[in-house]
């Protein structure tokens, strides 16, 4: 096709024939969307949705960002997990305390323990 038919083709369509111009800003928005899938591979834990831009700068800026938010994230959970720690199994057993009761009371005590 020659630059009249594509020309006489746009005129027919009600348009302007594709510049060089938008040819490069798509080509420019593909790379960056190709930019930002291989951002988001090789950073799994920053959330897509945080990471927007038609330019690569735009991508980097803004992933600079979500990378901002997910430590901040990070590190209060990290922080919050540390002042409620709970201590990994179950108490240690210890013997009742029977220095309180009575000789009768430690005697019935004893009997009523399985195996006595």
């Amino acid at each position: 096709m020659t630059e009249e038919q594509a020309q006489a083709e746009a005129d027919d369509a009600g348009g302007e024939p594709p510049s060089e111009a938008d040819a490069l800003r798509e080509q420019l928005a593909g790379a960056a969307h190709r930019y930002r899938e291989l951002l988001m591979a090789g950073a799994p834990e920053v959330p897509a949705e945080l990471v927007t831009g038609a330019t690569i700068e735009e991508v980097d800026a803004s992933f600079a960002a979500a990378r901002g938010v997910v430590a901040e994230v990070r590190r209060r959970i990290e922080e919050q997990s540390g002042a409620e720690h709970v201590p990994a199994g179950a108490p240690p057993r210890a013997a009742p305390d029977l220095s309180g009761l009575s000789p009768a009371e430690k005697i019935a005590f004893a009997l009523s323990r399985p195996g006595a």
